[in-house]
């Protein structure tokens, strides 16, 4: 903070004026491009794609899990990486638990790809305490037809990937020596959003936009730059049926108060940022319902039932010892 420049409150106004000015420019910007993006051309994916996930082989049309919307990130976790995923990576993914339920009752189905095998990812998910779909792209054209990844001849290709390869500064090479992957291996994973849709049973890429030149800027606002990713009716599609359920406590398919298991809050070598389960308590709360207030009115009646009882002990308690008191003097 040493050395910051210091004004009068006018010389404030003026700098905050013009920088308003920017704001509103940028904003007004934003709004076009925001446009400009939602009248992308659809472009059908008439290829067959398979992927590994926890629940075995699917199709991309199959990821959807019956909604209309699929929005991915794709973490840089490839299968050189030894000891996980990117710490930038993982950080995003913690803060994508949150959002899991919401984007979920918008018609959006949210999960994340890497090209490490499944067997990896499904330890790693593990690891980190995500809930989110990990789908392994291992053995596949997915990543390299989308952009995902880069083939090594084609990262040679690249000057901007070449030169940080043969001179990488230190927190590249720090970073390198995080994931346990040689930067010609690590920095062939591209750090993406990828947005898809699907309509009359056929499947659509929407969008997609690399992270990885931004160095991370991208990925501050994850959620809420994807939903701008999306055709216009993901934001408006189902309000009616989604406020009733939100208000009443069901939303379907969440697991119910009790059954999530305890979070593993072992510490978490080689990834950034500190264990999320901020999903699990929307879930709970919401999922819960009555049944969830019914069970901390049970248990305020019992912690008072405790005080009054402890209280009364007490009580019995110093009559004892007055009694005791009064014996010894006379």
């Amino acid at each position: 903070m040493s050395g910051h420049k210091v004004g009068t409150r006018a010389e404030w106004q003026a700098a905050r004026d013009e920088l308003a000015r920017l704001e509103a420019e940028q904003a007004e910007r934003n709004e076009e491009i925001k446009g400009r993006r939602l009248e992308l051309p659809w472009v059908a994916v008439e290829k067959e794609y398979e992927f590994e996930t926890e629940e075995g082989k699917k199709t991309l049309a199959e990821l959807f899990e019956g909604r209309s919307q699929l929005l991915a990130y794709n973490i840089m976790f490839g299968p050189d990486y030894e000891n996980g995923a990117c710490p930038g990576c993982s950080n995003l993914g913690d803060g994508l638990e949150g959002s899991l339920v919401h984007l979920n009752e918008r018609d959006v189905t949210l999960l994340c790809f890497s090209r490490a095998p499944i067997e990896r990812l499904s330890a790693y998910k593990r690891r980190m305490g995500w809930r989110f779909p990990y789908v392994s792209t291992y053995k596949s054209d997915f990543a390299f037809d989308f952009g995902l990844a880069l083939a090594e001849e084609q990262a040679q290709q690249i000057p901007e990937v070449k030169e940080m390869i043969e001179n990488p500064p230190d927190w590249l090479q720090e970073w390198s020596r995080q994931v346990g992957a040689e930067l010609k291996d690590g920095l062939r994973e591209n750090p993406s959003w990828i947005a898809f849709a699907r309509e009359n049973g056929s499947v659509y890429h929407t969008y997609t936009v690399s992270a990885l030149p931004h160095l991370h800027g991208e990925r501050a606002r994850p959620v809420r730059r994807a939903l701008l990713q999306l055709p216009a009716r993901a934001n408006a599609e189902r309000p009616a049926r989604r406020a009733p359920r939100l208000a009443q406590g069901r939303v379907p398919g969440l697991t119910p108060i009790g059954q999530f298991p305890a979070p593993d809050r072992r510490r978490r070598s080689g990834a950034a940022g500190s264990l999320s389960h901020r999903s699990v308590a929307v879930a709970e709360r919401v999922a819960g319902g009555a049944a969830h207030r019914e069970d901390a009115s049970a248990a305020t009646k019992s912690s008072w039932r405790r005080r009054v009882t402890f209280r009364r002990s007490c009580s019995a308690h110093r009559r004892r010892r007055r009694c005791f008191a009064l014996a010894r003097t006379r």
